[in-house]
């Protein structure tokens, strides 16, 4: 299965800086900006916007860098999604394109999709990697881990803090459907981040940590209207009882927009009656109807997944079947495991 991780934060301003080329990367400098002191500890999250070429970098839920990139060219394009950093290499070439340098290469993908120094022209160009400007990708390569979540969105949106938790349960008098299943394997992974996708069309919540499935279980949401959204845990505790699990803290979630299919979104909307029709891709019905009490689900496993949760653990709510998103220019869970024979990320 393929992993969805997503997470977002409040914006920090910061000192824009040019990277000075060097001997390796060959090329003029590209303006970046570079502040990793204002948030020197926690979880990190690259978040990619396609539409935008650039990338954001957070820690804590605190913005710490932005670059320009190059994506995938029409035919190549670099897929949307959430993915774990599944190999890091600082010093790597493609066994594709004439041994072609790809300095600070951190794969996403077992089918050929990393991050990496390169050639930034201004727009997408690559054969669906995303180039960084050299020294911006040096810096990013030294606070990942793998493991570690990146977020390739199709625009990047406005993040937003997230109140009530989009994991909300239903009160206690509701509970759970009375055919209610549910599976729960931690030890299957027992590291890593935590990764979660519900699929409002399969009524199910999958987890998974490290990229591996350990948990699935029946979820039912009243929520037709749904867009794609990913939601990040951050640290910090807010005030209040958690509503996923009562006599517990609340977690403090972030929202970021996966515009998907805007176009598509913006048509649906249009059809509806101006009066209840929002604006497509900022009005979180996910999040409204979860955190409004619209979600039925085990209350044990509830509690199971809320336990595993921890800063930097993620959430996707897609009204896709989790099956079909894959399908649909999105990648949902990569796996951990490096197959005998994974394609090298291609570079030019």
């Amino acid at each position: 299965m393929r992993g969805f991780l997503a997470v977002a934060a409040l914006a920090v301003g910061m000192l824009s800086i040019s990277a000075t080329p060097t001997p390796a990367a060959a090329e003029p400098p590209v303006p970046f900006t570079w502040m990793p002191e204002v948030a020197p500890q926690g979880p990190v999250l690259i978040v990619i916007g396609l539409d935008e070429q650039r990338a954001v970098v957070y820690r804590n839920g605190v913005r710490i860098g932005s670059s320009p990139v190059s994506t995938g060219k029409e035919g190549h394009e670099t897929p949307t999604g959430i993915f774990n950093i599944l190999q890091k290499r600082r010093e790597h070439y493609s066994n594709l394109y004439n041994n072609a340098p790809m300095p600070f290469m951190q794969r996403l993908t077992w089918d050929g999709i990393a991050l990496h120094a390169g050639h930034l022209p201004g727009y997408p160009a690559s054969h669906g990697c995303v180039r960084l400007p050299y020294e911006f990708s040096e810096a990013l390569f030294g606070i990942t881990e793998r493991g570690m979540t990146v977020v390739v969105a199709q625009s990047l949106g406005q993040p937003q803090l997230q109140s009530p938790e989009p994991l909300g349960m239903a009160t206690a008098s509701t509970g759970a459907s009375p055919d209610s299943r549910w599976t729960w394997q931690p030890e299957r992974m027992d590291q890593g981040p935590v990764t979660m996708v519900l699929s409002i069309a399969d009524q199910q919540l999958v987890v998974m940590r490290g990229g591996v499935e350990i948990g699935r279980g029946d979820v039912a949401v009243d929520a037709p209207d749904v867009h794609t959204q990913a939601y990040a845990v951050m640290g910090g505790t807010p005030a209040g009882e958690s509503r996923l699990v009562p006599g517990r803290p609340a977690l403090n979630w972030m929202r970021i927009p996966i515009q998907r299919n805007l176009q598509r979104d913006l048509q649906r909307d249009l059809q509806r009656d101006p009066l209840e029709a929002g604006s497509a891709g900022n009005v979180d019905a996910a999040g409204a109807a979860i955190g409004g009490g619209a979600v039925r689900i085990d209350p044990e496993f509830a509690k199971r997944v809320h336990d595993a949760l921890a800063p930097g653990s993620t959430l996707l709510v897609t009204p896709e079947p989790v099956s079909a998103v894959s399908n649909q220019g999105m990648t949902v869970f990569e796996s951990a495991p490096r197959p005998q024979q994974a394609p090298e990320p291609a570079h030019e």
